[in-house]
């Protein structure tokens, strides 16, 4: 990456962005110095202007920013780094220093959560064990919270719907899993339909 750091006193803006929903968390500063150290340590460091020193996010919280992709804009003069956050990235205690608390996408941490659970072999959880079960378990699973979505659905109870369209949400992304697919693959379908 050929990134210039000759503008701005050796400085370029770096947006933090959660690398499964894609909220945008936050915006900081780095110099070659703290661009080397991000990339070597896999954590997000900037150059804190106010405390004129290297500062890596959550060294005193905890709340690292875990780096998954790093890219430049097309004039190599900011930097656009996709995260996975230990813990909220504001100092408030919001997930996003914009104050944006939001549900949307939420899903795709969902199923890391999921596919993290399988790959660990959590032995406590519940999606694991259903995981291990088979397909043909998980299927079925799919198959009852679908038909008791479909019962709900009749009714006018919005509460009891729309808990039976979180477990059918919940394991849908199971059967996902097993079958080796994502939420991103299933979007690439519905895509390139539109088109």
């Amino acid at each position: 990456m050929d990134i210039d750091f000759s503008k701005d006193n050796g400085l370029v803006p770096v947006i933090i962005q959660n690398n499964n929903t894609l909220q945008v968390l936050m915006l900081g500063y780095m110099n070659l110095e703290a661009f080397n150290k991000t990339k070597a340590e896999n954590k997000v460091t900037f150059f804190s202007r106010s405390k004129n020193r290297l500062w890596t996010k959550g060294e005193a919280s905890g709340n690292f920013l875990i780096v998954k992709d790093i890219q430049i804009d097309c004039d190599n003069d900011t930097i656009l780094i996709k995260a996975e956050p230990k813990g909220p990235t504001c100092h408030t205690g919001s997930t996003s220093c914009f104050k944006e608390e939001t549900a949307k996408g939420f899903l795709y941490d969902l199923q890391q959560t999921i596919s993290d659970r399988i790959d660990t072999n959590d032995e406590n959880s519940y999606t694991n064990k259903l995981y291990k079960s088979g397909i043909n378990k998980v299927a079925q699973k799919v198959g009852e919270e679908a038909v008791e979505l479909v019962i709900e659905a009749k009714d006018n109870d919005a509460d009891l719907f729309k808990n039976e369209a979180a477990d059918l949400m919940y394991h849908y992304l199971i059967l996902l899993k097993a079958k080796g697919f994502t939420l991103e693959d299933i979007e690439d379908v519905l895509e390139s339909r539109q088109r």
